[in-house]
């Protein structure tokens, strides 16, 4: 499935408290799914692709590839945690207004079936249970093209302001 491809046109970058707190979350996100603005640098060392925002809901792609085996020949768990927590989290910030940001608090992963390193492209899900002035809950799971499910996750987030940090 060539359709998502891993590099990003826009490049990878940060963006800094001070840049995201110009836009919403939502509008930041989907600039992001445009290729309008970098790819986060996390993303050029884990495939990630985010390909849909829209408020309370991000989709993610992802390819995991050999280097991230773990000595059993299996995708290693931190995979699923760090692929998971930029779509749990992303889907709080679908629904930030400007000048608000986000930090991850705290994170529970159940890990279903092993994802393989064999070129396979999973669905990463994130949905915004409930956001708050100072709390955002999210859950979501990896799927591949056939609805397997292969991780879920929920996650609690910080809210904060963005020029005043968390």
């Amino acid at each position: 499935m060539n359709e998502y491809a891993f590099d990003h046109r826009a490049g990878y970058a940060t963006m800094g408290l001070e840049r995201l707190s110009t836009m919403s979350g939502l509008d930041y996100l989907q600039a992001c799914v445009a290729e309008d603005l970098p790819a986060a640098p996390i993303s050029e060392i884990v495939p990630l692709k985010l390909v849909e925002a829209e408020k309370g809901r991000v989709l993610w792609r992802t390819r995991p590839t050999p280097y991230l085996l773990n000595p059993m020949s299996g995708v290693h768990g931190g995979y699923y945690m760090t692929v998971l927590d930029s779509a749990l989290a992303c889907a709080v910030q679908s629904e930030l207004p400007q000048g608000r940001a986000y930090t991850t608090l705290e994170m529970k992963v159940n890990l279903t079936r092993p994802c393989l390193a064999d070129g396979t492209i999973y669905r990463l899900e994130g949905r915004a249970i409930k956001v708050g002035r100072r709390i955002g809950i999210a859950e979501g799971d990896i799927r591949d093209d056939a609805g397997q499910l292969y991780a879920h996750a929920t996650t609690t987030c910080l809210i904060f302001d963005a020029e005043s940090g968390p």
